[in-house]
């Protein structure tokens, strides 16, 4: 049975606890960071019963499931849908796109999302988020029936994106990674060997002021779970406790332009005046996120035996 782990602060503390329904299991001992907790806690929470939850939900303050001292690392263009919505061709992707966000973006599930002054197209991209369960420091070739040996769990990262700073400038990291633009949580859901094959189908949605704009199942990804850990293990060390963002479905607000402003960009424009019109085009588009907004987003599996819970996080001018 899946279990929902929450990391939240009661009376001044910070705790890990077992969600049962709206109530609480606090966990005994104290875990500092993700890792201790993937290192520590995994077996305590496994033995959680709804008996011991006597904490209220809603007497905790939710903090995000991933601790800011964890590495996030994120997949692009990981969706065909998002593909073609950008105005590329996913049969021409030829390879995983990687990059990294800030840790220091990682908010509460319900946490204000702040829009920096100089940031006009804010967007938004609901994603799977994989949290790494042992160390991955060699290159080694991961099958996708073993994910459960090196993945703790999965939550809902919403990976939120200044559009005005990451096109024009060509940074993933810089457009990304303002305070508070990587929401992550309520729940760090721990599963076991036979949830993780259910991964295809964890179904995203997310909704903007209650509008659906983003709706597709995890099974869509390009670049599957084990295809990613199996690349990144040649690339880089991974941790107990860090973060894969494993990109996002179409429904962003950034869409790539018609046949003809493509053409006039390429031919008639020089790169600032693209970008300018870029953004000029993008001003009178409703979709991007404007304060007050309220972004809701879920995965869940259609029969509710796999559920990462819900986000909800409103936009507030910086």
């Amino acid at each position: 049975m899946a279990i929902q782990v929450i990391h939240f602060e009661y009376q001044g503390q910070r705790r890990w606890g077992v969600a049962h329904g709206r109530m609480v299991d606090p966990l005994p001992g104290s875990f500092a960071s993700t890792a201790d907790f993937v290192r520590d806690g995994i077996e305590l929470a496994q033995r959680s019963a709804r008996a011991q939850a006597v904490l209220p939900l809603d007497a905790v303050t939710l903090l995000s499931p991933i601790t800011t001292d964890r590495q996030f690392v994120c997949q692009g263009i990981n969706y065909a849908s998002h593909v073609r919505e950008s105005g590329m061709d996913p049969d021409r992707i030829g390879f995983n796109t990687l990059f990294t966000k800030a840790s220091s973006c990682l908010a509460a599930a319900d946490a204000d999302v702040l829009r920096p002054a100089h940031v006009r197209l804010l967007d938004y991209e609901i994603e799977l988020g994989l949290v790494l369960r042992r160390p991955l420091t060699a290159a080694c070739e991961i099958g996708p029936d073993s994910l459960h040996e090196w993945l703790a769990g999965v939550t809902i990262v919403n990976d939120v994106s200044a559009r005005d700073v990451q096109l024009p400038q060509a940074q993933f990291y810089k457009g990304k990674s303002y305070r508070t633009f990587g929401p992550a949580g309520p729940f760090l859901v721990l599963l076991s060997a036979d949830e993780w094959r259910r991964w295809p189908e964890l179904h995203m949605r997310l909704c903007v002021n209650g509008q659906p704009r983003q709706d597709a199942y995890c099974g869509d990804m390009l670049f599957q779970p084990h295809q990613t850990l199996t690349e990144l293990s040649a690339l880089q060390d991974l941790r107990p406790g860090d973060l894969i963002a494993t990109g996002t479905p179409a429904g962003c607000a950034a869409r790539a332009p018609g046949k003809l402003p493509m053409w006039v960009a390429r031919h008639l424009l020089s790169e600032q005046g693209k970008w300018r019109m870029f953004i000029d085009k993008g001003l009178s588009n409703r979709a991007y996120l404007q304060p007050e907004d309220v972004m809701t987003a879920t995965i869940r599996t259609d029969d509710g035996a796999i559920d990462l819970g819900q986000q909800r996080n409103r936009i507030v001018a910086a």
